[in-house]
């Protein structure tokens, strides 16, 4: 079933890249402030007890395509998607666990980025930050 998930949300991916003219860019070229966290989001922090090694497994299967193995923003999709995807690696530099979280859970108006909150539990969306954190 997460299989099916995961081709159905890179093929819908690549179906809207057409449509989309909007993005967060990454973050070495945002020139201007991050958008302010929603107060449902605000203040969220990673719980001490995720466990980051499976957020790799998670990301492996879900964020690779189009951020890249490293989260450069790279992945092969990303050639084809515009706006391009966020370096996340850069990105996790510059925001805190709340917008990370937020903006994972309810994706990117504008951009291939998907609302993981119906797919993915939280525990698992702090799983892949967690992961995030350790990218270089």
């Amino acid at each position: 079933m997460r299989t099916l998930l995961t081709v159905l949300m890179a093929v819908s991916i690549f179906v809207l890249s057409g449509c989309l003219s909007r993005s967060l860019e990454a973050p070495a070229s945002i020139s201007q402030p991050l958008p302010t966290v929603p107060t449902g989001y605000m203040g969220k922090i990673i719980p001490s007890n995720v466990d980051a090694s499976a957020g790799a497994n998670i990301f492996e299967s879900d964020c690779v395509t189009c951020h890249g193995k490293n989260g450069h923003g790279d992945g092969p999709a990303s050639q084809s998607l515009n706006p391009r995807p966020a370096n996340l690696v850069a990105l996790s530099k510059i925001s805190a666990d709340d917008f990370l979280f937020w903006k994972i859970s309810t994706g990117v108006d504008g951009t291939a980025m998907p609302a993981w909150k119906s797919i993915l539990t939280d525990q698992q969306i702090w799983q892949i930050i967690a992961f995030i954190r350790l990218l270089k």
